[in-house]
């Protein structure tokens, strides 16, 4: 764990807010938009969404050659507006749904990890972001 100041992300998404809030804690939603790139997926995604209840979304390369569990525990979760959870290293995320003209702004703050630069962390989880946007404005 490092003492780097939280990284954040953030979209503006056409859509209200009860859909987002339903496109991004539904694991058949999920499955559909938690990758950064087309040649990546999520093959599975499961979400107990509730204070200490769990969520797993398993990211992979499409050509098989590597992939991970992306996974934690909730320590807040408000409908429509707030959810925070713990990742299994210690890191903290916490993610806002603010409903702005019938649009909703997702806003993720996230502690980087130690292993990857932190620009890189921000473009990766940026454009996962930017992901959930398209994929939730298109269906």
């Amino acid at each position: 764990m490092n003492n780097t100041s939280p990284i954040k992300v953030e979209a503006l998404v056409n859509a209200p807010v009860e859909k987002v809030w339903t496109f991004w804690t539904d694991p058949k939603h999920i499955i559909k938009w938690t990758f950064a790139s087309i040649d990546w997926h999520a093959p599975y995604a499961e979400n107990d969404l509730r204070v200490e209840g769990k969520f797993k979304t398993k990211m992979a390369a499409k050509d098989g050659s590597v992939s991970f569990d992306f996974e934690g525990i909730y320590k807040l979760v408000e409908a429509h507006k707030r959810i925070a959870y713990g990742l299994g290293d210690g890191r903290q995320v916490e993610i806002s749904f603010e409903e702005v003209d019938g649009k909703t702004l997702v806003v993720e703050v996230f502690d980087p990890e130690d292993q990857n630069p932190l620009d890189m962390q921000q473009i990766g989880w940026q454009a996962i972001l930017d992901n959930f946007k398209k994929y939730a404005e298109e269906n």
